[in-house]
């Protein structure tokens, strides 16, 4: 007979008065090396300014502005993107200067040590080995400096051409109003085109000097040229020197406004920006007797926090990418929409989490549609990047109406998806006439047809919730047009041409990062999985779902080897060739648990955990990709993950806690308790009870959850 025992452990995520805040776990630093593309620097969850360090180096590993790695700093700028595998943004650098000897060179940079450096959610801080220390803190939209330094005399030099990677100044203007205040503005192009970022900067102290560097005209009153540069000097008589600077995408004006309205000091704001985090993640409070675990969870459930990013000013206008200013009709206006990677587990998140903010987003993505004719695919600064495959908005709306999350147009929802369906780009019109996407009428033929049969599935849900029968019937067939690309012969989803034929030759092991492969970011392996809407389809195909399942173990087992002369370096975090460094393999583990082996899923789920997290610079695996991989960690950290996004199911895995309090939107709270029984011959889960009813499925519905009450894991460990 199994001996039950109760996890009992050190358990310090208690609630009440005496609890450790939840901020104390979270480690702005982790993720800033390796592959992981974060910034360490202060923000407020959402917030349109992300106050950061800017290393002055670049590569892709400086995507954030920021790497580990490095020892200098040539700046901190107001704007940053959160784990993405494209660069751009740091608008607005300011660097605090001893003396003006290298005033002129287009980039300085300041030396540093880790040791003096510093950061905690909304704060950050550095000691730079010119003896200045930076002090950092952030509210929505305005980015507060604090600067000691080391004599009775300082300099700050505003940037305008200040750049990295694929981005670049095409202009900027300088203006100094009074003695305390400085507006200007930054045109850039870059991964984002016809970016226009406008400031106004008011300091605690006067301006004792000011002068206007590689200027090359006047417009108005504005100095203006792409490298356009400000020099202010300041006698700050060895007291600490302050500075507030506020954004828009409208123009000065709206800048000068938000100055006026928020009027707070640097240490009253530190605190609120603090509290502001706290709020966020005490919504989910975890049970564990792992320090290292909770840094780990809590500083996933942070980065879940960082887009997408407030876009709109405060009286709702906003500067679009057709260089119209345009009014959100309702709440705010969002931008940075990686939805290629947050559809699969952020966004589902967000229905939990973030049910009140969750009407702005779907709002903002159908204010894109309108300003743009479709929805986006990858909106930066109101601009469709158009990078990566799919139409994934779909699958983020569709899941909002299936929830009965309300606060928008659910028919204006519907025709913007159903025109997102029917675009005529993307290898969308060849997709619907042949029934696959052939690879020689558009590259990556395999990934779009996958991941268009998907986002087909999501439109044809919400059809039929609507009454559309008709659609849902067409779009039902749609998703059924990955069988069009099974090769039985070798188990994989394999490229076809316009006649029908597959493509040769073939390695599944290939990964091709250009336009010519037939998988984007991946090989075979990584992508032939994907039809989360249909996997007893799936099974189908490959003769029953324990042939699934031995294949599903042979990705596991398989050489980690890849081929190809341009192998992407997006294709990390490799075990077998499961890469759960990359978006794409994110659901896998979760097939088994739906093919009936629980067990599987438990093993693989505690290997990628232990491997692929851990604390520290290089604890993550791969690009954060604004909150997607670590989504991933909290929803299974929790026992469950979102395998098909849209379709309101959670399938369980195997709890990382002892217990957890979820604490609903609603005012409910889900309750999670997990028991173990030692059983040596296998690892898993045995039973689950929801409020004293055993499951009857390893998997438990949205609407469920939001009822709250006690969900009850019984799991086996070895």
């Amino acid at each position: 007979m199994k001996k039950i025992i109760l996890a009992i452990a050190h358990i310090f995520l208690v609630a009440g008065a005496d609890a450790q805040k939840l901020v104390s776990f979270v480690d702005p630093f982790l993720g800033t090396g390796g592959h992981g593309h974060v910034f360490p620097g202060a923000t407020v969850p959402f917030g349109m300014v992300q106050l950061s360090p800017d290393n002055g180096d670049q590569g892709w590993d400086w995507c954030s502005g920021y790497h580990y790695s490095s020892h200098t700093i040539a700046g901190f700028s107001h704007t940053h993107l959160s784990g993405t595998g494209i660069g751009d943004w740091c608008d607005i650098s300011v660097l605090p200067l001893t003396d003006t000897a290298s005033i002129h060179s287009k980039k300085i940079l300041v030396p540093f040590s880790h040791a003096n450096e510093k950061a905690s959610p909304g704060y950050y801080e550095v000691k730079l080995d010119n003896g200045v220390k930076a002090s950092l803190t952030a509210t929505d939209r305005i980015g507060y400096h604090r600067y000691q330094f080391p004599g009775q005399e300082g300099w700050l030099r505003f940037d305008m051409g200040f750049a990295i990677n694929w981005d670049s100044a095409t202009m900027g203007g300088l203006q100094l109003l009074d003695d305390c205040t400085l507006i200007g503005y930054r045109y850039s192009t870059g991964w984002a085109k016809n970016q226009k970022v406008y400031f106004a900067a008011r300091f605690s102290r006067s301006i004792s000097s000011h002068r206007i560097l590689m200027a090359s005209g006047q417009e108005g009153k504005f100095s203006t040229g792409n490298q356009v540069k400000s020099l202010l000097q300041f006698n700050t008589q060895g007291q600490p020197l302050e500075c507030r600077v506020a954004l828009s995408s409208v123009g000065t004006e709206a800048a000068l406004a938000e100055l006026q309205a928020v009027t707070a000091g640097f240490e009253e704001t530190v605190k609120a920006a603090e509290g502001r985090w706290e709020k966020e993640l005490e919504k989910i409070r975890i049970n564990t007797d792992n320090k290292d675990f909770a840094t780990r969870f809590y500083t996933a459930l942070y980065r879940t926090c960082m887009a997408p990013n407030l876009y709109s000013d405060r009286d709702g206008r906003y500067h679009n990418s057709n260089g119209l200013i345009k009014k959100q009709p309702k709440g705010d206006k969002y931008t940075v929409f990686s939805l290629w990677d947050t559809f699969r587990a952020l966004n589902p998140l967000f229905t939990i989490t973030q049910t009140e903010r969750l009407p702005d987003l779907v709002n903002s993505m159908l204010s894109f549609y309108q300003d743009n004719g479709l929805l986006p695919v990858w909106d930066l600064s109101s601009w469709e990047t158009n990078t990566m495959t799919g139409y994934h908005a779909l699958p983020v709306l569709a899941d909002a109406i299936l929830k009965g999350i309300g606060g928008f147009d659910v028919n204006l929802a519907y025709e913007a998806m159903y025109k997102s369906a029917h675009q005529q780009q993307r290898g969308t019109p060849a997709y619907i006439r042949y029934g696959y996407l052939p690879q020689d009428k558009h590259g990556w033929s395999v990934t779009i047809t996958l991941e268009y049969a998907f986002d087909d599935w999501c439109i044809a849900q919400v059809a039929k919730k609507i009454g559309k029968q008709a659609d849902y019937e067409y779009f039902m067939k749609r998703a059924g047009s990955y069988k069009n690309l099974f090769d039985p012969a070798s188990g994989f989803m394999r490229g076809k041409d316009s006649l029908g034929k597959f493509i040769e030759p073939f390695d599944p092991l290939l990964s091709e990062h250009g336009f010519e492969g037939q998988y984007i970011e991946g090989t075979a392996w990584q992508h032939s999985f994907f039809v989360p809407h249909d996997v007893e389809g799936l099974a189908v195909l490959y003769g029953g779902k324990e042939k699934l399942v031995k294949k599903l173990d042979e990705l596991f087992s398989s050489s980690s080897e890849l081929h190809g002369e341009n192998v992407s370096a997006d294709v990390s975090g490799l075990i077998g060739q499961y890469a759960h460094g990359n978006e794409p393999s994110h659901h896998i583990i979760y097939l088994y648990t739906k093919l009936g082996h629980p067990e599987k899923a438990a093993e693989k789920i505690r290997i990628v955990v232990d491997s692929m997290y851990k604390s520290g610079p290089d604890g993550l695996s791969g690009n954060d990709d604004c909150g997607q991989m670590s989504a991933w960690l909290v929803w299974t950290s929790l026992g469950m993950y979102p395998l098909n996004p849209a379709s309101g199911e959670y399938v369980f895995g195997y709890p990382l806690v002892n217990s957890a309090d979820i604490f609903l939107p609603n005012g409910k709270t889900l309750t999670i308790r997990v028991k173990k029984a030692k059983d040596r011959r296998k690892t898993g889960i045995q039973s689950v009870r929801f409020n004293g009813r055993e499951l009857p499925s390893l998997s438990i519905r949205h609407a469920d959850i939001m009822q709250g009450g006690n969900l009850e894991f019984l799991i086996s460990t070895n």
